[in-house]
């Protein structure tokens, strides 16, 4: 079986994409730093089951509470 490597970089770009934005969407509701968050579910994208074991972190962490003025 032949692998063509560039749609195999292409997949994990895209990957690294979509778990970049799943991380910013929950490290909004989940963390007071959520680009950080962001940045950190991008470049392990990279080990998808350390991306995986931080998903599964940020879904089971409590809400911050936010403070509206």
């Amino acid at each position: 079986m032949n692998i063509n490597a560039t749609l195999f970089g292409q997949v994990i770009v895209v990957f690294a994409l979509l778990m970049a934005a799943l991380g910013y969407y929950l490290g909004k509701r989940k963390t007071q730093s959520p680009n950080l968050t962001a940045v950190v579910a991008f470049f392990s994208a990279l080990v998808p089951p350390l991306t995986i074991i931080l998903l599964i972190v940020l879904v089971l962490k409590n809400d911050v509470k936010t403070s509206k003025t």
